[in-house]
């Protein structure tokens, strides 16, 4: 389905090519450090440095490195999940070498300037607080809050006020020269240029990057905390709802089960329960779930949003679903999981045809040390799934929830 190889270069890079016949080259380098792997005392951090990094070299200051940027005449981004920091720049195929070269400066030559630091912590803490107003975005923090004691998926991946204040420039410096090394690097490029081309542009700019050990902090694995709570906040219109479920230790055939499962429950724009809680019941306008089968964070949520008297009704067809589902009282047929066929060769098509998905797709399986050609072996096993493999997942997945009811405060 496309040319792809892998190499490790010399001081440890792992890199991935995919070569397709396009006028477009799409870069992406990724750390292998994100939330998950900060400490108490470093939350935020990785999301920290990932904004800094725009923020000079040594060869570039803040307003050179926009322009190099903005002269590429394409799209450059960044993010910090749970597992990594990305960077990625999609361009014309003429200004991958120039791509590479900002990048390769970025990643190994960023200065952290006093007064940049300064400045970008407000950004962030904008940022962190403007989350603060949006209902969903607090809904989902303190039903993490709640589900997790110890957990990493307690924290935001921002941060929080307090830490993101009290960060000093050697914090993030520390940081920065313990994780941003080229044994934890992994690079992919998807454009028309051969495997061997792409190996020497990246050995060129990064060569010089030296090879250094270390050692990503043990991430702590915590099931949810089965309980439910109400917290308020003031002016809201609208009182939110969420179920949380963690789910460690399936194998993959029930996780594909589960993949099913939660397309026709509640990720569809005609799921079981877009059907009940919004077209029948006309009790929402918003109601979806969230399933994340990462490595160290197996989580689906449940979220919808309602008017405070119309809450415990809410509740109570979204826990008939749930028994519904897991006693077998609402049909999978064929019918539905030929359609999750067709919805994930679908996924796959559109993720083949963009070179920047494509790119970004690689790259993580790389990071995760799985085969790049995974979707195609999705594809074949999803045809070995039944309807009873779907009711037995439902049954390990769908219990001892953490509920959380978000009210408007007196």
């Amino acid at each position: 389905m496309f040319d792809a190889k892998e190499s490790i270069l010399p001081n440890g890079i792992k890199l991935v090519t995919i070569k397709r016949d396009t006028q477009i080259a799409a870069f992406h380098a990724g750390i292998k450090i994100g939330a998950i792997y900060e400490d108490i005392d470093e939350k935020g951090i990785s999301h920290f440095i990932e904004h800094m990094l725009f923020k000079g070299t040594e060869r570039r200051n803040n307003k050179k490195l926009n322009m190099d940027l903005e002269d590429l005449g394409g799209e450059y981004n960044a993010y910090t999940d749970n597992n990594s920091t990305v960077y990625s720049i999609t361009s014309l195929w003429i200004e991958l070498e120039k791509s590479i070269d900002i990048v390769s400066d970025m990643l190994m030559n960023s200065t952290f300037p006093r007064e940049e630091i300064e400045r970008e912590r407000e950004v962030i803490l904008s940022e962190i607080r403007t989350s603060k107003d949006d209902i969903e975005d607090c809904s989902f923090r303190k039903i993490n809050q709640l589900a997790f004691k110890k957990g990493p998926l307690r924290y935001d991946i921002t941060g929080n006020e307090e830490k993101v204040s009290k960060y000093k420039r050697n914090d993030l410096i520390k940081f920065y020269n313990r994780y941003y090394v080229p044994n934890n690097c992994f690079i992919s490029v998807v454009s028309s240029y051969k495997h061997e081309e792409i190996y020497n542009l990246i050995l060129k700019y990064f060569g010089t990057w030296k090879y250094r050990e270390f050692n990503r902090n043990d991430v702590i694995i915590e099931k949810n905390l089965s309980c439910k709570k109400v917290s308020y906040k003031k002016d809201i219109e609208q009182s939110t709802i969420i179920y949380l479920f963690t789910f460690y230790g399936l194998s993959k055939k029930e996780e594909m089960a589960l993949r099913i499962l939660n397309h026709k429950f509640g990720e569809s724009s005609n799921s079981i329960l877009f059907r009940k809680l919004r077209e029948e019941k006309g009790l929402a306008y918003d109601i979806y779930t969230d399933l994340d089968l990462s490595d160290l964070v197996k989580t689906l949520y449940i979220y919808t949003s309602v008017k405070e008297e119309n809450i415990e009704d809410a509740i109570r067809v979204i826990e008939d679903c749930i028994n519904k589902v897991k006693n077998e009282k609402i049909a999978f047929d064929d019918n539905t999981i030929g359609l999750m066929k067709k919805v994930l060769k679908t996924a796959v098509v559109f993720t083949l045809e963009d070179p920047t998905d494509i790119g970004n797709y690689v790259l993580h399986q790389s990071m995760k040390k799985d085969n790049i050609y995974r979707f195609i072996y999705d594809i074949e096993k999803i045809e070995d799934i039944k309807k009873e493999d779907i009711y037995g997942v439902a049954r390990i997945v769908f219990k001892n929830p953490t509920i959380h009811i978000l009210k408007r405060k007196p």
